[in-house]
């Protein structure tokens, strides 16, 4: 697969979808407890949530035309939620950058997009190491580790464990736990749709990294993805972090860097 610009679109797409069924889940807890909405700006799509303040769930992805932004300014501001818009290297022209300045915004980041084609590869074996699917009675182990592998105070582990536990049932979701000895020590997440695989998230605890959990996570999903009839995996990291290497090495190559704009 060489890069192009139908593939850029496909990888960013492949975030979108994750993410709309991701925040829809969320969003039919009973209640909506945590405020969410998703709104759809000529091309774009926008999400926010009441309860997480943060760029994670308030965002825009998908922007292409400068004729949408004072649409999505007043989104915010009628929420008084600060956001981020994310922008990849094929979407923009120079007209809507100049706009996103005059509006008092500017980059303040980059994230990086990896891909590969969905291939059955040899995973490597680890006696100590044992990768499985997370059962539905195991969200409180996962919040644990998710909180703790990235540095969230355990005082969220609750919302961490029901605002992931909505997705156990749906469609194309799959979570895994690795074990080191028996001990819980790394989650990961995959999410399938449209044939594309999007690694969506995984951590390990401090104290069993650099011992090959990450590979397993990503050889794991890679093969699950193969089998499920996949036939692209996509993932997001930050550029020349230690995942981003870990996906190289497994791999995986980068498709683009996206900007990260936010307001002054």
């Amino acid at each position: 697969m060489i890069m192009n610009y139908d593939l850029a679109e496909i990888l960013e797409k492949s975030e979108i979808n994750y993410m709309i069924d991701r925040m829809i889940a969320i969003q039919e807890r009973e209640g909506n407890p945590e405020g969410i909405e998703i709104n759809e700006f000529g091309l774009c799509t926008a999400f926010y949530s009441r309860t997480m303040p943060w760029g994670l769930f308030n965002n825009v992805k998908g922007l292409m035309d400068g004729e949408v932004i004072e649409d999505v300014l007043r989104f915010y501001e009628e929420r008084e939620r600060n956001f981020e818009i994310q922008i990849i290297p094929s979407k923009v022209n120079q007209d809507v950058l100049k706009l996103l300045f005059q509006k008092g915004f500017y980059q303040s980041g980059f994230h990086t997009t990896l891909y590969s084609e969905s291939i059955e590869i040899n995973s490597i074996e680890k006696e100590e190491i044992h990768i499985r699917e997370l059962q539905e009675d195991e969200f409180d182990i996962y919040a644990e580790i998710h909180c703790l592998g990235t540095g969230l105070s355990l005082e969220g582990k609750s919302y961490v464990a029901a605002n992931n536990k909505v997705l156990f049932a749906r469609h194309g979701w799959k979570y895994y736990i690795g074990f080191y000895n028996d001990v819980p020590a790394a989650v990961a997440v995959m999410y399938m749709e449209d044939n594309v695989a999007s690694l969506t998230f995984a951590t390990t605890l401090p104290d069993y990294r650099n011992k090959g959990f990450q590979t397993h996570l990503l050889q794991r999903r890679i093969n699950d993805a193969y089998k499920n009839g996949c036939k692209l995996v996509v993932s997001q990291t930050s550029y020349c972090s230690t995942s981003h290497r870990n996906m190289e090495r497994v791999g995986m190559k980068i498709g683009y860097t996206r900007s990260t704009w936010i307001r002054a």
